[in-house]
């Protein structure tokens, strides 16, 4: 969709640079009356886009997790090791489909043998450009165990394996906390039998 005469941007600047970036807006847009909006300044967290794995085994039915602290989360004063789905931010040039058997291999220790892309999905997009690109993989979960990540990025990431019924209770129960991981696993329950008909050897 191109929004360029529906939004004029007046300014943008880089307010910040680190590990991440953050922008600072100056903009209008048309309002729904057919007029144009006030200008407005807002400031947009640059994360980067990503892609978010949910490692599934049609065989057995279960889902292979991850948990890793997360620095949002402590700073939110919630308990800052979450329960996940791999993921990982795309950089410049590379493929959505390469990022996520990336991430497989060094988040979990395993090689996707088969990737159904389920959507894609914005974030918390009143304050962030993020965007993440969702894949549902085959892999056989007897094969998933032990401490992953790399250690160069500081990395400490747990494994886990679950049924799905499980999975679901967790969601329920709020140990799966994480907006992804929950919607990942919302859909698969909702998708399973024709997901296990796609991703079937």
């Amino acid at each position: 969709m191109d929004a360029s005469k529906d939004v004029d941007v007046i300014s943008r600047e880089t307010v910040f640079q680190g590990y991440f970036r953050v922008d600072r807006y100056r903009l209008r847009h048309r309002t729904f009356a057919g007029g144009w909006s006030r200008e407005l300044v807002r400031e947009v967290f640059e994360r980067g886009h990503a892609v978010v794995v949910l490692l599934y085994d049609p065989e057995r039915d279960e889902v292979a997790l991850i948990e890793q602290f997360r620095p949002g989360a402590y700073a939110a004063g919630w308990h800052p090791w979450l329960i996940e789905c791999v993921a990982g931010i795309i950089e410049a040039g590379e493929h959505p489909d390469d990022v996520a058997r990336r991430e497989t291999r060094e988040e979990a220790g395993a090689d996707p043998e088969a990737m159904v892309h389920v959507g894609d999905f914005l974030l918390t997009a009143g304050g962030s450009s993020e965007s993440c690109r969702l894949y549902c993989a085959r892999i056989d979960s007897r094969a998933i165990h032990g401490v992953h990540g790399l250690e160069s990025e500081g990395e400490d990431i747990r494994t886990h394996v679950v049924s799905t019924a499980e999975a679901l209770a967790m969601v329920r129960d709020g140990r799966i906390n994480n907006a992804m991981a929950v919607l990942a696993l919302q859909w698969l329950v909702l998708e399973k039998d024709r997901v296990r008909r796609e991703l079937a050897r």
